[in-house]
């Protein structure tokens, strides 16, 4: 093995927190949801269904390119668990794809959607395509043909589709209107997260980030912090961070840090969001953005003082290396897994609690079945309804991962893997085992 340079240093060499790799993400994952098990005191063997997924699908995708030459591309649909209803997972266009990753994703659709008690299971997919390497036809092609290789496997009542990364709603699109071209009728409650027109719901395009602003402020208030304006630091800014820094500041909070993978903006008395989110839009990043405002790299903003700290970017944000420098009363994870395992334990023996992103950022699988109920009864509700039902299911979600926290003394994490393990075994169990 060859030896490492010399200008490598300890941590680059060794990381205390690796970073995501094809083999471990779904066990990862599923430890905390395992040790949840143990404290229920759940059968090994009813949790053991829950170790595999139910059916893992795998399909080839030729595809004609620009230049007239066939790539066939890889494509996949991992389904977890049935238990609560049909699947409902998100579709990922990514050529760094990882078939473990779409594992875990599918299982953590599967506790969130429990935890929020939405009745779905989690699945997840993708196709490992770049779509800003290829032109739009190509795009198209590719996630047509995937869809229709899935046919038997997808669809209203068996798996609904959501759009991620790299798949916005006019992939959505295009998936519908397969699904719709093949069983000859309009099939629109077969993908969530589509445009208007299509049949998609208003209030989709910031569901995560109105689902966060009710958790921070039951969460604020759960904790006793200080009434009125709070002072907040976003990690992104992007379609969670900076709509959730949008509705934080038109709600008065002081947004006093954001940033994108390049830069972090950051003003202790409060940024001027409205002006750094139009030069986002206008530029593509907030690279010398102008204002009264430092500009810092990422890892200062995680460090910078406030009361709620919301990491809305990547996985593992908070790690076993920072996580002793991050200076906030409260994390709400905006992010799928943006706090490491190891960071959440020293954050627990600080005193920091962490809202778990299985509760904190389900305001998108929310909205998905509100539009999901709307396309099925062919009623379209207004917006004030849209939101009055998106809070009120956030709420509940929340007082019921209070009550477990409250029974098992335990924190708010393993509270929200508790009642998630408990609700799909419940499901499980009643269903039985058909042979």
């Amino acid at each position: 093995m060859a030896s490492p340079p010399p200008e490598a240093t300890a941590s680059e060499v060794l990381p205390s927190t690796p970073p995501l790799d094809e083999t471990q993400p779904f066990a990862r994952m599923m430890a905390s949801f395992e040790a949840a098990a143990q404290v229920l005191g759940t059968e090994s063997s009813e949790f053991a269904i829950l170790r595999k997924s139910d059916r893992e699908v795998a399909v080839a995708i030729p595809t004609t390119l620009s230049d007239g030459t066939v790539k066939v591309f890889d494509g996949y649909r991992i389904q977890h668990n049935a238990g609560l209803g049909p699947f409902l997972g998100p579709l990922r266009l990514d050529a760094d794809l990882k078939i473990d990753e779409l594992r875990a994703l599918a299982a953590w659709m599967t506790w969130k959607c429990a935890t929020l008690k939405v009745p779905f299971g989690g699945s997840s997919g993708g196709i490992n395509i770049d779509p800003t390497e290829h032109d739009r036809s190509v795009v198209e092609s590719a996630v047509r043909r995937y869809t229709a290789s899935l046919m038997h496997d997808v669809g209203p009542d068996r798996d609904v589709f959501s759009p991620d990364i790299g798949a916005d709603e006019t992939a959505m699109a295009w998936v519908m209107d397969t699904i719709s071209s093949h069983a000859r009728h309009t099939e629109n409650p077969a993908v969530t997260g589509k445009p208007l027109a299509m049949g998609g719901t208003i209030g989709h395009y910031d569901a995560v980030a109105q689902g966060l602003r009710v958790i921070l402020q039951l969460a604020k208030s759960h904790l006793g912090m200080a009434r009125g304006p709070a002072t907040v630091v976003i990690q992104g800014a992007g379609l969670v961070g900076g709509n959730l820094a949008r509705i934080l500041h038109d709600a008065k909070h002081l947004v006093c840090g954001i940033s994108d993978v390049h830069v972090a903006l950051y003003n202790p008395n409060g940024l001027d969001i409205p002006t750094i989110l139009n030069w986002r839009e206008t530029t593509g990043g907030l690279v010398d953005c102008p204002g009264d405002l430092q500009t810092i790299d990422n890892s200062e903003l995680l460090a910078k003082e406030c009361d709620i700290l919301i990491p809305c970017a990547v996985s593992n944000a908070i790690h076993s290396r920072n996580a002793a420098d991050v200076n906030a009363s409260l994390i709400i994870e905006g992010a799928h897994g943006p706090v490491s395992n190891r960071a959440d334990k020293i954050l627990d023996d600080r005193g920091i609690p962490v809202v778990p992103d299985i509760l904190s950022n389900g305001g998108g699988v929310v909205v998905s079945y509100l539009e999901w109920v709307q396309n099925r009864t062919g009623f379209y509700w207004a917006a004030e309804v849209v939101e009055k039902r998106l809070n009120r299911m956030m709420r509940e979600a929340w007082e019921a991962v209070r009550v477990e926290q409250e029974s098992y003394d335990v924190s708010l994490r393993m509270a929200a893997n508790l009642l998630a393990v408990q609700r799909v075994s419940a499901a499980d169990h009643w269903r039985g085992i058909y042979a």
